[in-house]
């Protein structure tokens, strides 16, 4: 990609309003666009690190949890949300059709996926079912000021898992903490990630968190360092110990922390709420047993920003990053050579080449402000012998690499 052709341009200052790092980044650095509180726009750079987040996601849910994927609507009737008592949550967007029939944006999708298994489940030989989406959420936040942590309009990853007893439900359930932890590695935030204890409302002791440990963060945990497992602060009263290994409450240390996925029991509320039954191998009719399971995709990109930056700009995983190397030449004699280098290495990997005729100086900081991996210069310097100097974008120190070798050290 040449640089020169990307609509967006970086920006010195994010507006004064935003707050949030991750937003007030990835502003200045032309990844998305601010339309209001809690509502952006995804530009070309930001699109594509959503879309690699996404394809994480998206091979964990299909190759570990063996889910379909499907795409349910945005808009959702009501009397459905009467029929889970759920039509009066104060984060709801309500609308009408022009028939007067009362709709809401999703703000997630049990009302919708609960009915439409319905249709196609009979018999204890048809579960278990698990379905996902990656879709937009729609929530009514009273202060949306956390930059893409926090929107009101915003993609999210729910798989919803469907279940004819416990023991099933259970086993599934911990082969999600499996697939969620082999996410959020992969997206580059594993060793700051850990699973936490929450409450589980009225549908069991616990559901479970996971929590990125971050000065940015919006909760609180309290991390037990022996085991690598937390408890969320609103129910660390009602412990004495970690639940995982049983290290007394004083010893675990509090840290904030910004929520990155979710997983939930749902036992049968939702399934008795549209008479979701089947029957079991005896005859017998029984309601089914779900399990939700949550990852805001874009909110994990902001997380991964609010750990992985410095006071110069983003530093992109690999993984995720929107190229993998930054070309820049320096000069005109460096600009033939590094359009032969282009050429050459734009077939094998992501190359964001800068082609712009601007300062060296505003190269470079444009350079360290977008985070990609890795920083290939060409000037005249390089060239007297016959080389490429790499810098990895979170180190101080660069290497020189002959031109020669350079396919083979990429």
């Amino acid at each position: 990609m040449y640089q020169s052709k990307l609509f967006t341009k970086t920006v010195k200052e994010a507006p004064k309003e935003e707050e949030a790092r991750n937003a007030q980044l990835l502003i200045r650095a032309g990844f998305i666009n601010k339309e209001m509180a809690g509502v952006y726009s995804l530009l070309p750079m930001g699109l594509k690190v959503l879309k690699k987040i996404e394809e994480i996601i998206r091979y964990e849910m299909n190759s570990t949890l063996k889910a379909s994927e499907i795409y349910m609507p945005a808009l959702h009737a009501l009397e459905n949300y009467e029929k889970t008592g759920r039509d009066d949550l104060d984060i709801l967007f309500r609308t009408k059709l022009a028939t007067g029939r009362d709709l809401v944006l999703g703000q997630s999708h049990e009302e919708v996926v609960v009915p439409l298994v319905k249709n196609h489940l009979f018999s204890y030989r048809d579960l278990p079912i698990y379905v996902y989406q990656i879709q937009n959420k729609f929530r009514n936040e009273l202060r949306a000021k956390s930059g893409v942590l926090r929107g009101r309009e915003f993609l999210m990853k729910d798989l919803y898992s469907f279940h004819a007893d416990e023991e099933d439900f259970k086993s599934y359930y911990e082969l999600s903490k499996k697939a969620y932890k082999n996410i959020f590695e992969k997206v580059g935030i594993g060793e700051e990630t850990f699973i936490t204890f929450a409450d589980g409302g009225t549908f069991s002791k616990y559901s479970h968190e996971f929590q990125t440990v971050t000065d940015a963060g919006e909760d609180f945990i309290h991390l037990c360092e022996s085991c690598g497992v937390a408890i969320n602060d609103e129910i660390i009263d009602e412990q004495d110990s970690c639940p995982e290994c049983g290290k007394k409450k004083k010893d675990l240390v509090k840290k904030k922390a910004i929520e990155v996925g979710n997983i939930f029991p749902l036992k049968t509320k939702f399934s008795d709420a549209f008479d979701l039954t089947f029957t079991d191998e005896k005859g017998d009719e029984k309601s089914v047993i779900m399990g939700c399971y949550g990852i805001g995709v874009g909110r994990l990109m902001g997380a991964i920003l609010e750990v992985k930056n410095d006071e110069k700009g983003m530093i992109w995983p690999e993984s995720v990053a929107p190229f993998k190397f930054h070309l820049i030449p320096i000069g005109k004699k460096a600009e033939k050579e590094a359009d032969k280098i282009y050429r050459n290495l734009g077939k094998e990997v992501e190359v964001l080449y800068d082609d712009r005729q601007v300062s060296v100086g505003e190269k470079f900081a444009d350079s360290d402000l977008i985070g990609i991996p890795y920083r290939l210069v060409v000037s005249e310097k390089t060239l007297a012998e016959n080389s490429v100097e790499v810098k990895k974008r979170e180190e101080t120190v660069e290497k020189l690499v002959k031109i020669e070798k350079l396919q083979s050290y990429v």
